[in-house]
């Protein structure tokens, strides 16, 4: 395929080559025994909790199907990625189509987004249920979670469609070795012959007002739930919310500093290996993936119970 650009003639590729941890042969096959298992973990856990969140009635609530839609995320998050990554790994399977990579792109971009929103609509839950408990049931409805979710699915895809989109446009020249695991933008867009300005700024633009709002109204959220907790005079009460809430917490706290540590690496690329940029973005598509199941759910005591209880069906 070819195309006319500033009077020269172009070839357009059809396909790319993913060429990642090209500088760490010697340990990837170490990494992927971890990645296999964590991505064993995430389906396994994610779909015992959607599974008994199904099956179990008395789990047919609000904060329930909150708990489902985040696991449902990611599942479709992790096979997104970790399956291709290993595909390379094991098999030297490093071509992926020109559109099969642009699709990776947007589930990996608005899947993401999904999930931030997620965990933003779940602490603002949290929030009504401590900090105004007997007005939940009023605002917290089977109709609040419908109305959630068409708002995380309508706001991400429509400020992240355009990343797959811009990039897609772009004229690629021939040039068809990508240097990384995944197809994320800048990774791809770097091999187009043409000006990729808009490209970054979008990006830019969308991942610290996006995302970046999402945290705010986190922590918000949870400031709020930590002083209506101390002000709390009931034996207990302030030990059993701590426990829900720190827990929850301190996972979106790792899941924000993760994704801090990976923007400064980009940013100082020049100071640490290519490497570890690409290593940090896999893994966060699949470490949250195991840990928010158990996180979540497990430590939920009306989950852990309707595990117990679907288990002891299967034997």
């Amino acid at each position: 395929m070819t195309s006319h650009q500033n009077g020269t003639i172009s070839s357009e590729v059809s396909d790319f080559l993913l060429n990642c941890f090209v500088r760490s042969h010697t340990w990837q096959l170490w990494l992927s025994l971890p990645l296999s298992l964590l991505l064993f973990l995430a389906m396994v856990a994610n779909s015992v909790l959607l599974i008994t969140i199904w099956v179990e009635a008395s789990l047919h609530e609000p904060m329930y199907y909150l708990l489902s839609i985040l696991s449902l995320l990611d599942i479709i998050l992790s096979l997104t990625v970790i399956p291709k990554v290993l595909a390379i790994i094991w098999f030297d399977l490093k071509s992926i189509s020109f559109y099969a990579c642009f699709l990776q792109m947007f589930i990996m971009n608005g899947f993401f987004a999904m999930e931030s929103c997620t965990f933003m609509v779940m602490a603002y839950d949290r929030y009504v249920a401590i900090c105004h408990p007997l007005r939940y049931p009023s605002i917290i409805t089977d109709q609040f979670v419908v109305k959630a979710a068409v708002f995380i699915l309508a706001r991400s895809s429509i400020v992240t469609m355009p990343i797959p989109i811009l990039s897609s446009r772009l004229h690629y020249c021939g040039r068809k070795v990508i240097e990384n695991c995944i197809c994320t933008n800048m990774s791809v867009s770097r091999l187009s012959c043409d000006d990729v300005t808009i490209n970054r700024l979008y990006q830019f633009a969308i991942s610290w007002t996006v995302l970046g709002s999402d945290l705010i109204l986190i922590f918000l959220s949870y400031t709020l739930i930590l002083r209506a907790v101390l002000r709390l005079k009931a034996e207990g009460a302030v030990a059993k919310a701590l426990s829900t809430c720190g827990s929850h917490f301190i996972l979106i706290l790792f899941f924000s500093t993760i994704l801090l540590v990976f923007v400064l690496t980009l940013v100082v690329k020049k100071k640490v290996s290519p490497d570890v940029p690409i290593l940090l973005n896999i893994l966060h598509h699949v470490i949250f993936s195991a840990l928010n199941p158990i996180v979540y759910g497990v430590r939920t005591q009306e989950i852990k119970q309707g595990i117990q209880r679907l288990l002891k069906k299967a034997c």
